[in-house]
């Protein structure tokens, strides 16, 4: 299980393949929402590479411009961009609370979506992967980094111990003193 929420989302994305894989890619990893920014897509035709059905299990909006977009309170914009001034995806620690936004096909995000964003990330590859390909590596970042997994071992291979279940403690009761609130 993984902490907070995310959300996904593309910008003038022109590619209904990619489109879809992405959408998929998003539900799989339990995405709260989907959003595009003046998509060149059709999404209500992305069923050829979209088979689990996200738009039945996820809400997915556009919008003509960044200006446009409206998050969630406390959401925090992550782009996915090769800047030189980036963050690599390996050494970013991930906002609870995050909506990430990924450029269109042969472009990068525009520049008032770079400005919109609270952090941008890149990916240490030696060029550019596809959209929907680094869409799922973010994600799946996002999930090493805020879900709950067992230690990887010193050793190849998988953990040595199950991940031990979470328990609760006990419920705590906080009340206010005399001159508070």
């Amino acid at each position: 299980m993984m902490r907070g929420f995310f959300g996904v989302g593309v910008e003038g994305i022109s590619k209904p393949q990619n489109a879809g894989a992405l959408i998929r890619t998003a539900h799989a990893f339990g995405a709260s929402f989907f959003f595009a920014i003046a998509p060149a897509v059709d999404f209500d035709a992305l069923r050829q590479s979209d088979t689990s059905d996200a738009a039945g299990h996820l809400p997915i909006f556009t919008c003509p411009d960044i200006a446009s977009l409206h998050l969630p309170e406390g959401c925090s914009l992550v782009g996915v961009e090769l800047t030189d001034d980036a963050i690599e995806l390996p050494s970013f620690r991930h906002p609870l609370r995050a909506a990430y936004i990924l450029g269109p096909e042969r472009g990068s995000l525009s520049p008032e979506t770079i400005a919109a964003c609270d952090f941008v990330v890149k990916i240490p590859a030696k060029f550019c992967v596809n959209v929907s390909l680094a869409g799922a590596l973010a994600i799946y970042d996002r999930m090493i980094c805020l879900g709950r997994f067992a230690e990887r071992p010193v050793r190849s291979g998988g953990p040595a111990s199950p991940l031990k279940k979470h328990v609760h403690g006990a419920q705590i009761i906080r009340s206010r003193g005399k001159g508070k609130g």
